[in-house]
């Protein structure tokens, strides 16, 4: 049989396409690298869990209607009043201090209205040495003037202490999100706002994974096109079956099929909640508000 003499080719032709995809994987992993560095730079500290409810127990203390009803109770309080207040149980926060970690904390759920900053967090580890403190209350820049420290304590050892010495965490929980919530009354707070009907924002860091995978796929299409269409290039070899798909179909890798990944713009709802106030009517969630903290509060034990 007589075989058909193959098209010239370039070695820089044939070399191209693995040159490509090793410059794709390398710049994937370097993403990834930094996408983790956080994690790791913080590692060995307990992890802060996500904000996802007004009651948060990792310990499983409480009773699913425990959780509920403390959970009403803090919505209640905050469609009512506005702050928000948030309980977060924990096994331990060792090697760190309750303290150290509830301010942790506090910077990550943002508690309180944005410029208000009327925000409460009531934390527990039940697990801590007395060093390291077993439990504590968090209180917002904007509501320090009536939870003061020697109130916030006072409600820690008087309040909330001689119910966690006989077991019964749920009602030292409840007696002291009371008191917490009778010291925010004295304070001249604005009144709650409704939610606002718009759709939800994102800033553009919610975007930058997407952004950058389809920055790479636009370079790698563009520069593979070049190799086949520019003039004089030493890759661009006549009648080369691959050179005339790239020639014959510019609408798949040209413009218009680059701008076909337009359609990945549905992918915009990965973008974070938050801001939020409210989700919705009936005590919906929509997480903390963005209160700021500055360490203000009280630790102690039982």
């Amino acid at each position: 049989m007589t075989r058909l003499p193959r098209p010239a080719t370039s070695g820089r032709f044939d070399a191209w396409p693995a040159r490509a995809v090793r410059w794709l994987a390398g710049a994937l992993a370097l993403w990834l690298a930094l996408c983790a560095w956080p994690a790791a730079a913080v590692a060995g500290q307990a992890a802060v869990p996500p904000l996802t409810a007004r009651v948060t127990d990792l310990t499983n203390t409480l009773s699913p209607d425990q959780r509920n009803a403390l959970e009403a109770q803090l919505a209640q309080y905050e469609q009512q009043r506005g702050s928000q207040i948030f309980i977060l149980m924990v096994p331990s926060t060792a090697p760190e201090t309750i303290d150290a970690y509830s301010i942790r904390v506090a910077d990550a759920w943002k508690a309180g209205r944005k410029g208000i900053d009327d925000g409460v967090i009531v934390l527990i580890a039940k697990n801590n040495p007395n060093d390291l403190r077993k439990m504590r209350i968090e209180v917002g820049r904007g509501v320090q003037g009536s939870l003061t420290d020697a109130i916030s304590g006072r409600i820690l050892r008087d309040v909330m202490a001689p119910h966690f010495r006989s077991g019964d965490f749920f009602g030292g929980l409840a007696a002291g999100v009371a008191a917490v919530e009778a010291a925010l009354n004295q304070e001249a707070l604005p009144a709650p706002q409704l939610p606002a009907s718009k759709p939800p924002q994102s800033d553009l860091s919610d975007f930058l994974p997407l952004l950058f995978i389809v920055f790479v796929i636009v370079m790698v299409v563009a520069m593979e096109r070049r190799r086949f269409t520019g003039p004089g290039l030493p890759g661009a070899v006549a009648d080369d079956p691959r050179q005339r798909v790239f020639q014959g179909q510019r609408g798949r890798f040209g413009p218009g099929g680059v701008g076909g990944l337009g359609g990945l713009g549905g992918m915009g709802g990965w973008g974070r909640g938050g801001g939020g106030g409210f989700g919705g009517g009936g005590g919906g969630f929509g997480g903390g508000g963005g209160g700021g903290f500055d360490g203000g509060g009280s630790s102690g034990n039982w």
